[in-house]
């Protein structure tokens, strides 16, 4: 195991299991919990892309615990579950793409709300449990386009197959809260569009724009016009570990859905955020439009994250150029073969400092 850097006291040697290791925001997370002093175990598929941020970083040899398997799989759940016993459950395993979940809308719903209930029955035979976090999206909202904010208890829906399926989760996960954990501490936390170094998946804004300005080809934009709420993946995770902290000292308390989204003044246009990041690449990147798209997606789309800030005490550390600028760092710093583990947390060290 490496050396922890930044020991927090009410994590250090936590038992605490993170479901979606192997994805972008998951391996984040980890790295995140285990600079705390956390001792973490992680469950999902293998990586999905090549690279991943799981191998470049090598997380999968520095957790207590990484079980390869499908969330799908309620007994391999169950069976690793019984064996980290952990103390904070973080869930993040999902089909996270809208673009993928159109193309396989039932693998999609299989996935984020039959996984989500897996978790959860999974959950009941842990003795020591105190805390359950399932991160879900900014996308559970029903989008009416408003020119406000999101807030925690507005409508829940969605118009395809993505936001759909999340949004159920969280009905599943509220049936499950009140059946079944009436005094344990469950939040849903709802994000905005996550961007940083180390996500490769498809369809995807900025690791499209990375692949093609490796390759000295422009980013090719489908819907210019859109405006998501863009944070680097840090920044909410204070507000992850804040959340648990209180849902592990006053459950009921502290239970329900909880955004933690960036600034509105970082809820942009993609245009404007690809033409940014461009800029902070620099060596001639290039920004095009396509001529059509044919895939709906939602317009407009914000969170107000009042809440959170009021009762958590979190605020968004870092305002979207200062994420563009990490976010290039880290990607042109895995280009150029260095040691990532250590850039990462170098990384943290200074969005911590």
């Amino acid at each position: 195991m490496e050396t922890v850097v930044s020991v927090d006291p009410w994590w250090h040697d936590r038992r605490v299991f993170v479901t979606g290791h192997t994805g972008f925001m998951g391996g984040w997370l980890c790295t995140y919990l285990m600079q705390k002093g956390a001792k973490v175990s992680g469950y999902a598929r293998a990586p999905s892309t090549v690279p991943s941020f799981f191998d470049t970083v090598g997380l999968g040899d520095k957790l207590e615990q990484s079980t390869i398997a499908e969330l799908r799989d309620l007994e391999s759940l169950k069976s690793a579950m019984a064996t980290a016993q952990p103390q904070v459950i973080f869930h993040l395993a999902a089909q996270p793409l809208v673009l993928s979940a159109f193309a396989n809308p039932r693998e999609t719903f299989e996935t984020n709300v039959m996984g989500t209930v897996n978790v959860l029955e999974a959950a009941r035979d842990l003795p020591d449990l105190s805390a359950m976090l399932m991160v879900t999206t900014d996308k559970v909202y029903q989008n009416n386009n408003w020119h406000w904010a999101y807030r925690e208890n507005d409508p829940l829906g969605g118009k395809e197959p993505y936001s759909a399926s999340k949004a159920a989760s969280e009905f599943a996960i509220d049936a499950y809260r009140n059946s079944y954990f009436p005094e344990l501490g469950i939040a849903t936390l709802r994000v905005g569009n996550i961007i940083g170094g180390g996500d490769w998946a498809e369809y995807r804004l900025l690791p499209d724009a990375v692949r093609g300005f490796l390759n000295a080809q422009p980013l090719i934009l489908r819907n210019p016009h859109s405006t998501r709420p863009w944070q680097h993946v840090l920044d909410p995770l204070p507000g992850y570990l804040a959340l648990a902290e209180r849902l592990a000292g006053d459950g009921p308390g502290f239970s329900g859905g909880w955004n933690l989204g960036p600034a509105q003044t970082d809820c942009r246009p993609v245009a404007e955020l690809a033409h940014i990041f461009a800029t902070e690449w620099g060596e001639g990147a290039t920004v095009e439009i396509a001529e059509s798209a044919t895939v709906f997606e939602e317009k407009l789309l914000s969170l107000d994250s009042a809440k959170a800030q009021s009762e958590l005490g979190w605020r968004p550390r870092w305002q979207l150029l200062q994420a563009l600028k990490a976010t290039a760092a880290w990607y042109k710093a895995q280009s150029q073969e260095q040691d990532m583990w250590a850039f990462t947390q170098a990384q943290i060290g200074e969005f911590d400092g």
